[in-house]
């Protein structure tokens, strides 16, 4: 018997050692846009080995014992990024308090239906820039890692850096020292306080750092061309981040804010809505990323106006409008590099792709309005994994009937969406 059981042990021991035989996905496409080329191909077959793309190659017989999927008749592009989003929050609305009422729990829950919407809407990665409620985004993303919910990849912030009573707090509701705790836990005074509030929100599983520069459309008692984090703040920001391999979003709509911030170092700058000829060519200089939400002013204004959000939010939204889609334009003739950036949660998610046709409306290509949602925002995320269709990467794919070079309105509406070599539908 002690034989017997000593064989049953090595034998256990032997399967183990055997990987599982590797799932292989044969998606079959009409024509192609890989997030990285100009070109368009045809006839190309994707064969996806365990999550991620194994080979692109001209259609032939499929591996043996493959899964075929039949996107011969549509154009399959790479799943598309959003590079900020709000999706662990209760989203705009006219009632200030709205945040606070929510717990953390509902709060999450909230954030789990608006992950599924997102990617149905065939965002399959998203860069979530902040929440109100602090790590709820954290706890959202590790619930779709883990399969407990369906969603899109998410790389998130944590919290807001802020100034006390800056365009991050949660301003006109009750005094700000007492709102609950996990709403302030990026409030800092100082550089030191800057540095200490970074680091926290990188040991609790924060992505990267998103800054608050400047005040903010959609904030009480803040202005949008105010300087808040100074430069020596947003350098203490930075120096903690990049020490850890990370990097560091500013929200900034005001020149002199995105001077401070490109010049203290972060990598990219939300909003940018009031950045003038040297701003842009500052930040071509630099290299800096531009995430610009063009779309969603027509939103506030339209049913911001109609909901009864506050006077001073549609006021603010009224000024900087034209102003932000002016900057866009010149950042685009300039060379500046541009990501596909939306602030989903100013409006439904899901409608993340309206800003497609603003982006070309206002100077880009539709390729270039596709790349910046593709292999542009992987690059803008320091992302080798996300973005495109090639080798290596995870198999995020969509496909649509459309050609989207054609009509770029078609991305409004996605036939098939696929994560990681799963349809989700």
């Amino acid at each position: 018997m002690r034989h017997l059981r000593r064989f049953a042990l090595i034998a256990a021991a032997a399967l183990a050692a055997v990987p599982a035989s590797a799932e292989t996905v044969y998606v079959r496409t009409g024509r192609l846009i890989d997030g990285l080329s100009n070109e368009v191909r045809t006839s190309q077959c994707v064969t996806i080995v365990d999550e991620h793309i194994k080979a692109v190659e001209p259609c032939g017989k499929a591996p043996d014992g493959a899964t075929i999927v039949d996107w011969s008749a549509y154009t399959v592009l790479p799943g598309l990024i959003d590079l900020h989003t709000h999706l662990a929050d209760l989203g705009q609305s006219a009632d200030l308090a709205a945040p606070m009422k929510a717990s953390p729990a509902e709060t999450a829950l909230v954030g789990a239906r608006n992950a599924r919407v997102t990617l149905d809407a065939g965002f399959t990665s998203v860069r979530d820039v902040g929440t109100y409620r602090g790590l709820t985004d954290v706890a959202l993303r590790n619930a779709i890692d883990r399969g407990d919910v369906p969603g899109p990849r998410m790389w998130v912030a944590g919290a807001y850096l802020t100034i006390p009573g800056g365009g991050g707090e949660l301003n006109g509701v009750v005094p700000n020292d007492q709102l609950p705790p996990d709403m302030r836990l990026g409030v800092a005074a100082t550089p030191e306080e800057a540095a200490e509030k970074a680091t926290y929100l990188l040991d609790h599983g924060a992505d990267f750092i998103k800054a608050i520069a400047t005040g903010a459309v959609l904030a009480i008692g803040t202005e949008p061309g105010a300087p808040e984090l100074t430069e020596d703040q947003l350098r203490a920001i930075v120096q903690v981040a990049h020490a850890r391999g990370k990097r560091v979003t500013a929200h900034a709509h005001g020149a002199i804010g995105i001077r401070n911030a490109i010049n203290a170092g972060v990598d990219s700058i939300e909003h940018a809505s009031l950045a003038d000829e040297a701003t842009l060519e500052l930040a071509k200089k630099h290299g800096t990323w531009l995430a610009m939400d063009i779309y969603n002013g027509d939103y506030i204004d339209n049913v911001g106006t109609k909901e009864g959000w506050p006077e001073e939010y549609l006021r603010k939204n009224r000024e900087t409008t034209d102003t932000q889609r002016a900057a866009f334009k010149r950042a685009v003739e300039l060379g500046v590099n541009i990501g596909f950036a939306t602030d989903a949660g100013v409006y439904p998610h899901g409608l993340n792709a309206r800003q497609f046709a603003y982006m070309v409306r206002y100077g880009m290509t539709p390729m270039q309005a596709i790349q910046a949602a593709t292999g542009r925002a992987s690059e803008e995320m320091g992302r080798a994994d996300v973005g495109a269709i090639v080798p290596g990467r995870y198999a995020d794919m969509i496909a649509v009937k459309a050609d989207p070079l054609k009509e770029i309105r078609s991305l409004e509406k996605i036939d098939h969406v696929m994560k990681g070599g799963v349809l989700v539908r």
